[in-house]
């Protein structure tokens, strides 16, 4: 004689054969048969709620699944297919509280994160729907090999929250103006809407050499930081760039590949450009030491860098060279070794469309305006046309240094270098 678990195993799995025959009132007989045994089996119970929703009785459905969460109540399958029959009732409230606690029970359940944001969408909640969505975004992006309605489902997530995004951005433009962009007091602050729209990343500063530590890692540097003496070199533009085409036209020994590196290394990303006039420089000043015949063929460029507080560290500083980008030259992401000095951009020949990209932000060089970036933050230019690119580049104190600070820093590389 059969025990009551063995019975309804039994009348469970005549069910199942019923169903495959397509004798669906036989399969409902033997549901309510194993039922009738046991009302409080949960296995049963979600048998009787799966056919219930084939038969389209959504709150039958939903009364059997709730039964038998109620009893096995760390089983996630019950819980999504209570979901399943609220979505059919269109109850928002409990769809929520079974997609919650299938979730409670494996945050890695990939129809629960993705039932979720569909459900906070559907319910019109759009702050609600873009961090489920996210989840949802996130969690697909993470696996390597997606089953196709992960692809589909990041696809519409991605969608969505670009949409928010795009509405959003419309409102906080709408509320504080565009132009505000224009506005160098509110640069930090527009970074920071950007951050949160998505439409921009915040790097990081990461020196090769020495870090000081505590310094603003900002991309650009305030250019009201660097005046007067950087609006006067930008007056001499024109005499520099005369200088700076007659030394490329006829550059002897001072034009040399600007990427030179040692022997034996292994393919790198600066391979392309070893050894190569795609980049290539005229220094004038070279880790502290100048270049006399270069000085000498360019004096006005030399009395225009004499404007500027150089930080000299002999060996070290000041660095001041003629940078040239061929046609469709790509100088690729990196950084550089000290974030005590600041990098100075005087352009002198710049077709449209060349690009500098520093952390987050891009710009176009204009000849003749200047500025000032932080190179140990992450950044890369191109020339993306058919001629050549020249900007004047030098470098100067961090301008966030003290004038004691500075000091030290001299004293210290000297030590250092001794």
């Amino acid at each position: 004689m059969m025990n009551a678990a063995t019975e309804i195993q039994a009348k469970l799995v005549g069910a199942v054969n019923a169903r495959q025959r397509g004798q669906f009132a036989e399969e409902l007989r033997l549901l309510d048969q194993a039922l009738e045994i046991n009302p409080r089996d949960p296995i049963a119970l979600n048998a009787r709620g799966m056919r219930a929703l084939a038969d389209k009785d959504a709150a039958g459905a939903a009364n059997y699944f709730s039964r038998a969460a109620e009893i096995e109540p760390r089983e996630p399958t019950l819980w999504m297919n209570l979901a399943t029959a609220a979505r059919m009732l269109s109850d928002a409230a409990v769809e929520r509280i079974a997609l919650d606690k299938a979730l409670d029970i494996d945050r890695l359940n990939f129809m629960a994160v993705l039932r979720k944001a569909e459900l906070e969408e559907r319910c019109g909640a759009p702050k609600d729907a873009v961090v489920a969505w996210s989840a949802v975004v996130q969690f697909a992006s993470s696996l390597v090999d997606r089953a196709p309605i992960m692809d589909e489902a990041m696809q519409r997530g991605k969608a969505f929250v670009a949409a928010h995004r795009a509405t959003l951005a419309a409102d906080i433009d709408k509320e504080f103006g565009e132009d505000r962009l224009a506005d160098p007091d509110l640069r930090r602050f527009n970074a920071c809407l950007d951050y949160v729209l998505g439409r921009r990343a915040i790097y990081r500063n990461e020196c090769h050499g020495v870090n000081f530590p505590f310094l603003p890692a900002d991309e650009y540097f305030d250019k009201r930081l660097f005046l007067p003496w950087l609006g006067e070199i930008e007056k001499r533009t024109d005499a520099i760039r005369k200088e700076a085409l007659a030394l490329v036209e006829n550059p002897g020994e001072a034009l040399r590949p600007y990427v030179r590196q040692e022997k034996g290394l292994p393919e790198n990303k600066w391979s392309k450009l070893d050894q190569s006039l795609d980049w290539g420089a005229c220094f004038l000043w070279e880790y502290g030491e100048p270049n006399q015949p270069v000085i000498d063929r360019c004096p006005e460029t030399a009395a225009a860098l004499a404007l500027a507080p150089q930080n000299r560290i002999p060996g070290k500083a000041p660095t001041a060279f003629f940078s040239i980008l061929r046609p469709h030259a790509h100088i690729p992401p990196h950084t550089g070794v000290t974030n005590t000095r600041a990098i100075i951009h005087v352009p002198l020949v710049v077709p449209e469309g060349c690009w500098l990209r520093v952390g987050g932000e891009t710009r176009h060089w204009v000849e003749g305006q200047a500025f000032a970036f932080d190179d140990t933050i992450e950044h890369e230019a191109l020339n993306p046309t058919d001629d050549i690119r020249i900007v004047l580049i030098f470098d100067v104190w961090n301008p966030h240094l003290t004038q004691q600070e500075q000091d030290l820093l001299s004293r210290m590389f000297a030590i250092q270098d001794s």
